[in-house]
């Protein structure tokens, strides 16, 4: 059941996500102001050759997998990121107060994409809230957390851009956001997952204490099409 986890994008894009699909059936990709993500067959050898074809020059994407890959013809990485692939391993229903939480919408995208850009949890764009679920805090009509959904992968939910504003941290907001997402995915019949950096130690330390469990490395390949 968890081996569709090993190639989360191109899984995604052929279930959950299929209505974000952009590409062919073999090579896979998000429209770039949703997602920078591609996917392809781990056992598809050309997957590159024809992003290189299909993409416009200078295009950005990012690629993740397991294993380590080198650079292939036409495209730069730009950055490498090792991370941790945690599946939510839990079995009670958190009943903290959600009363505080607010469903964001697209009026929010350019906040939401401002408070990212700030805090850097993965990449998102003014579409990214297409993947849908976002949900937030505001002080004094402010964004300053905000938690979603990303991949959805056959059986599971992804649980992404976890971020909180650097002036309002230690106030417990990364943690109410992703119990009230574990709680809403869940309540869809799905499994929550979730990638993380491998040295970001805080948030380590609270998916664990969450329920969730380490299950794979991820490494994730920041590349741009060269000219």
């Amino acid at each position: 059941m968890y081996e569709i986890l090993n190639n989360p994008v191109y899984n995604a894009l052929q279930t959950g996500d299929a209505h974000l699909n952009q590409g062919t059936e073999q090579v896979k990709f998000f429209h770039e102001e949703v997602s920078p993500f591609v996917g392809f067959s781990e056992d598809y050898a050309t997957g590159f050759e024809d992003l290189y074809q299909m993409l416009a020059a200078g295009r950005k994407i990012l690629y993740a997998i397991p294993k380590f890959i080198a650079e292939s013809k036409g495209w730069q990485i730009l950055a490498e990121v090792k991370g941790l692939q945690f599946v939510f391993a839990g079995a009670n229903k958190f009943d903290d107060d959600f009363s505080s939480l607010i469903a964001l919408q697209k009026e929010n995208a350019e906040e939401m994409v401002q408070l990212a850009a700030l805090t850097k949890p993965g990449p998102f764009n003014l579409r990214t809230i297409e993947f849908g679920n976002y949900f937030g805090v505001f002080q004094n009509g402010r964004l300053v957390a905000m938690t979603g959904q990303r991949l959805h992968v056959g059986k599971f939910t992804e649980v992404s851009a976890v971020c909180t504003h650097p002036d309002f941290l230690g106030k417990g907001f990364a943690g109410l956001l992703v119990k009230h997402q574990i709680n809403l995915i869940r309540s869809q019949g799905q499994i929550p997952f979730l990638h993380v950096r491998d040295d970001n130690e805080r948030a380590i330390a609270l998916y664990q204490r969450l329920g969730f469990e380490a299950r794979s490395p991820m490494n994730f390949y920041f590349m741009k099409k060269r000219s």
